[in-house]
């Protein structure tokens, strides 16, 4: 297996496992402490995850923050006791008669196969069904956090009862804990929901609908200039943009595939001459029939079709999180169709195409993978390997380091996907590049190749933010709402000491404005500290001050919202900063 400039998979797998072990152990000793507090309660599952560990509980009544309190409290008591983990084989009765009094064991018991060993671990009183595995004792749990309180429910199923799901994590050591706390609470100063209220970007109402995003006016500035750079980068790296309806009749999306094995994801929409149409979920049969719209030559190739296309997919709402997962989204979707020979160098235009575009909103740290041939594929599987090829060897031409993930492709083709890392160093999948063998034989795609015969094109879906609304609340997050000059919604807002400075604040905004800047001026009666702070909460990124001394000089006080002052400045000076500071995108 390939692993090109991957770190210490030794050392990332050892801390894993242990973390691992000590979450899954954690979820134990809190499940063994909310029973003693609560012993009428059923308990469901209690696994750990990628940052701690949750159980599920069904109680009479929700967990309050002073709950959590006294059930660290009894969970450090099991810490103190040192009680050691212990595993047993049961037979199928022997655990169904162990959890009696516990449906949802029994349920798992029910629906395990046959064949399987069924385990259970005990530490003091308490036992649970589990494989494991776990620490040795409670002792090694000894750096803990109860984090909050949600409802799940059981199964993800909306239709089955709303259990009471606790939150923790756990770490090897108290330091490690403290640190991961404290991103935690820098995470929680920038989530983009709060950001967006209090910086006027969006929001979301119920009589809309949940998981449908309504753009405010500086949200809908910011997303303008985004995809205004987005086209203009497609346009001079040789893309065609193109437009197509947000609604397809029933007949495209049976052609694509997607009603046999998309439909509980799609929105139907409206009949139209006793013909059904569905809101699309994606954009690819549009741009196939583009394709298709006319005979193609080898001459013609690569044809590449870009869409900002808003797209309609069904989210359970349990699941839906602010920007980061919604019902409706505007994909930065691309298609690409090309002859064999064009494989690596179109691959390659990607990567290059995703660097500049990602690199420009501050992403600087990426991980990528590349998605090998699962058991079960469509396809020629000399096309399968040829595409891999390419997009290995475009990787490697560039000198990106990645890891390899056998047999992890899509059915329908091998991919590259791109994680970029954000200010707290979490990851974000946004960039995917994707070959499909099975949109082209379905839609018969062909082109007339240099012999005169037909031959199938390649085709690659790709994505490089990934959507509008995901990207846009990991951009809040990355900046904690302060937004670099080149994409801030107010660039800078003039503050007049008084009013008699009103008509000259006003001379100052118009001649920035006619320079091509984003300019307010704030003539509330408020005295001039309470403008500044507004514009400091606002992350407004200069604020200019003009009174007296300011017009006598012809010039401006200026303030940046994290340099301070700056002093007087003329406004021929300030727009030369400016236009620097923009130009640079820093």
């Amino acid at each position: 297996m390939l692993d090109h400039g991957a770190p210490d998979i030794g050392v990332v797998s050892e801390q894993a496992a242990l973390r691992h072990r000590l979450r899954h152990s954690a979820a134990h000793v809190m499940a063994d402490a909310v029973l003693q507090l609560f012993p009428e309660a059923k308990f469901a599952i209690g696994p750990p995850t990628h940052d701690g560990f949750y159980y599920d509980f069904e109680v009479s009544r929700p967990f309050t923050p002073e709950d959590l309190e006294q059930i660290e409290s009894l969970m450090s008591k099991s810490v103190v006791a040192s009680l050691g983990f212990k595993r047993e084989e049961v037979s199928r009765e022997q655990a169904q008669s162990l959890f009696a009094q516990q449906p949802y064991k029994l349920e798992i018991i029910e629906g395990l196969p046959d064949a399987e060993t069924i385990s259970i671990y005990r530490h003091g009183e308490f036992m649970d069904l589990c494989q494991g595995p776990h620490v040795d004792s409670t002792a090694d749990i000894a750096a803990f956090k109860l984090l909050s309180v949600a409802g799940a429910y059981w199964r993800g199923d909306e239709n089955r009862p709303m259990l009471q799901r606790i939150y923790g994590t756990a770490f090897e050591s108290q330091e490690r804990l403290a640190d991961h706390l404290a991103r935690l609470e820098e995470a929680e100063k920038r989530d983009h929901r709060t950001l967006g209220r209090q910086l006027g970007l969006f929001s979301v109402h119920d009589e809309i609908g949940p998981g449908l995003i309504v753009w405010h006016p500086k949200g809908g500035q910011v997303r303008t200039i985004i995809e205004d750079y987005w086209r203009e980068l497609h346009y001079r790296l040789g893309y065609d943009i193109v437009y197509s309806p947000h609604i397809g009749r029933a007949n495209l999306w049976q052609t694509s595939g997607h009603l046999d094995f998309y439909r509980d994801s799609m929105y139907s929409a409206v009949e139209v001459d006793e013909q059904e149409y569905f809101l699309k979920p994606m954009n690819c049969p549009f741009h196939i029939m583009i394709y298709r719209s006319a005979m193609r030559s080898y001459r013609e190739l690569p044809l590449r079709f870009a869409e900002l296309g808003t797209v309609y997919r069904y989210e359970r709402s349990g699941v839906l999180h602010g920007l980061m997962r919604v019902r409706g989204f505007t994909q930065d979707d691309a298609h690409i169709f090309c002859r064999p020979e064009q494989l690596e160098d179109e691959v390659g235009g990607v990567l290059d195409l995703t660097f500049e575009l990602l690199q420009a909103f501050g992403f600087s740290e990426y991980t990528i993978s590349l998605s090998t041939r699962p058991e079960k594929f469509v396809g020629d599987p000399a096309m399968w390997d040829r595409a891999t090829q390419s997009l290995q060897s475009a990787l490697e031409q560039r000198n990106l380091p990645f890891t390899v993930d056998a047999g992890g492709g899509a059915f329908y083709g091998p991919k590259i996907d791109i994680n970029i890392t954000d200010a707290l160093g979490r990851a974000w999948q946004c960039t995917t590049i994707q070959f499909d063998f099975n949109l082209p034989q379905r839609f018969d795609l062909t082109f007339q190749d240099d012999e005169g015969g037909r031959s199938q094109p390649y085709m690659v879906h790709r994505a490089i933010l990934g959507s509008m609304e995901r990207f846009m609340g990991v951009l809040i997050e990355h900046y904690a709402g302060a937004f670099p000059l080149w994409l801030a919604p107010v660039q800078a807002v003039v503050i007049p000491i008084a009013d008699r400075h009103l008509e000259y604040a006003e001379g100052v905004k118009n001649r920035l404005k006619d320079a091509g800047y984003r300019i307010e001026v704030d003539t509330r009666n408020e005295r001039m500290n309470q403008k500044i702070r507004t514009a400091q909460m606002q992350k407004v990124p200069y604020m200019l001050v003009v009174g007296d001394s300011e017009i006598s000089d012809e010039a401006v006080a200026v303030r940046h919202r994290e340099e301070g002052d700056l002093g007087k400045m003329g406004v021929p000076s300030l727009i030369e900063r400016l236009e620097a500071e923009v130009a640079t995108k820093a």
